[in-house]
């Protein structure tokens, strides 16, 4: 525990590929090489005047996107993807996360179902933070009893779902995406299975 504690907060791994972007961005490299050596060395001098801010205007605009396709390279030359350590950082920082507020909004129940308002709701609830520092917030601009009623049976259901959460680290924390999916838990895991068909009877009656 000491060593994941203390241990870094991300990993760090190279994308895939990079070689093949590099042998493109090296190919492009030349071309434009080779554009701007034609540029320069075909400069019009005989011609007219017209002509030749043409051709020179032509050269600048190639110059300004050849500048800015060499800033792109830069940003994309190196691709890293980065994995946080999400235990170790609540381990480390547990007692110094901020406090975060989640407004859900919802205005017509014909448009947005309570049901799905309610499981939006109830997914953020079950959060992986700190409940004292989780509020969530229901604006409802319609002023739907439906809703308010929905809410209600909400609050009480959660207050078997986010134990059921948090006790079987449950990861689609959506109740209706989770018994969508979910399987029956067998007879050689009771304790589960007598939450999971409790929590699924509130789920009929939420629904």
């Amino acid at each position: 525990m000491a060593e994941n504690e203390n241990g870094p907060l991300f990993e760090t791994r190279a994308v895939k590929g990079r070689f093949l972007f590099r042998l493109f961005a090296a190919s492009m490299a030349v071309g434009i090489g080779f554009i701007c050596y034609y540029r320069l060395q075909l400069l019009p001098v005989a011609s007219g005047k017209l002509e030749r801010w043409a051709w020179i205007g032509l050269f600048h605009c190639e110059l300004w996107f050849s500048f800015y396709w060499f800033l792109t390279v830069i940003c994309r030359w190196n691709p890293v993807y980065r994995f946080p350590h999400k235990n170790r950082l609540s381990l480390r920082y547990e007692k110094e996360l901020p406090d975060v507020d989640i407004f859900v909004c919802t205005a017509d129940p014909s448009a947005e179902p309570p049901s799905m308002v309610m499981n939006t709701v109830l997914s953020v609830m079950a959060y992986d933070y700190p409940p004292e520092k989780l509020n969530i917030y229901l604006s409802d601009d319609g002023a739907s009893e439906l809703t308010f009623y929905a809410m209600l049976e909400a609050s009480s259901f959660s207050k078997q779902w986010l134990p059921f959460c948090k006790k079987f680290k449950v990861e689609s924390r959506s109740p209706e995406a989770y018994f969508r999916a979910a399987v029956e838990p067998d007879s050689h895991h009771p304790l589960m299975l007598k939450h999971w068909l409790l929590v699924k009877v509130f789920v009929s009656f939420l629904t």
